[in-house]
């Protein structure tokens, strides 16, 4: 994993870069204000722009360390300085969710002795499902934590993040909160740490608010019983459903 450029500046949409390599229908650019995707949160929307020219980017691979951004059309770009833009509001949703999830995880974490996560996903519509490892959990008690969790993001406390070398994170306890995956390092060997300051703090590899008041209220829309330990929270952002 390299250090993207938007999970420093999540609130930069755009970016003037240089082309630094192409063929049809790609690029890669000598610095990204998109997010490629991962860990359940979509990849950012957005378009370049140059001299005489548009095009919408249309997704993502990474190969060998670099990033290609997927063009929409098939055309080949010469080494010129584009605009690069990321359509705010999609991030501004991606954002949102993801540290929605992250308040959710830590709730269901201290309140249903230390579960652990094993599948997350955002949607386009508002909408997220976050899995736990809960084999006897009670379903009225997850669809409890609506209120605890919405009062969470009253109290509009920061979110930050920091680096910490692999070995370090990895020892702290309840930093990796998944089941069975982890944020890959940074090349350097570092992973990131994101903390809601006063409740949580684990390691992510996504884009979040500054602040938890930067989201809307969640509503808990439905918790399904996914075999025999795994329960699925079905959340929505209000105002997006």
């Amino acid at each position: 994993m390299s250090r993207y450029f938007c999970l420093d500046n999540p609130e930069v949409p755009t970016l003037a870069t240089e082309v630094v390599e192409a063929g049809p229908g790609w690029v890669v650019l000598a610095e990204s204000p998109f997010y490629p995707g991962g860990g359940g949160q979509l990849p950012d929307r957005g378009s370049l722009e140059w001299a005489g020219g548009e095009v919408a980017v249309a997704g993502f691979e990474n190969e060998g360390g670099r990033l290609r951004h997927l063009l929409a059309d098939p055309i080949e770009l010469p080494a010129v300085t584009v605009e690069a833009r990321v359509d705010p509001a999609f991030r501004g949703l991606m954002r949102a969710l993801h540290t929605d999830l992250h308040i959710v995880n830590a709730v269901v974490f201290q309140g249903f002795d230390g579960a652990l996560v094993t599948g997350v996903q955002m949607n386009e519509d508002g909408t997220a499902r976050i899995d736990f490892d809960l084999p006897d959990a009670d379903n009225d008690r997850l669809r409890a934590i609506e209120e605890p969790v919405n009062a969470l993001i009253r109290q509009d406390l920061a979110v930050r993040q920091d680096y910490l070398p692999e070995a370090v994170a990895f020892a702290e306890p309840g930093l990796i909160r998944s089941r069975s995956v982890a944020p890959p390092p940074t090349a350097d060997g570092q992973v990131r740490v994101v903390e809601i300051v006063g409740l949580d703090r684990q390691a992510c590899g996504g884009t979040h608010l500054a602040s938890t008041g930067g989201s809307p209220p969640i509503r808990i829309l439905k918790i399904d019983n996914k075999g025999r330990h795994n329960r699925r929270l079905r959340i929505g952002l209000a105002g997006a459903l």
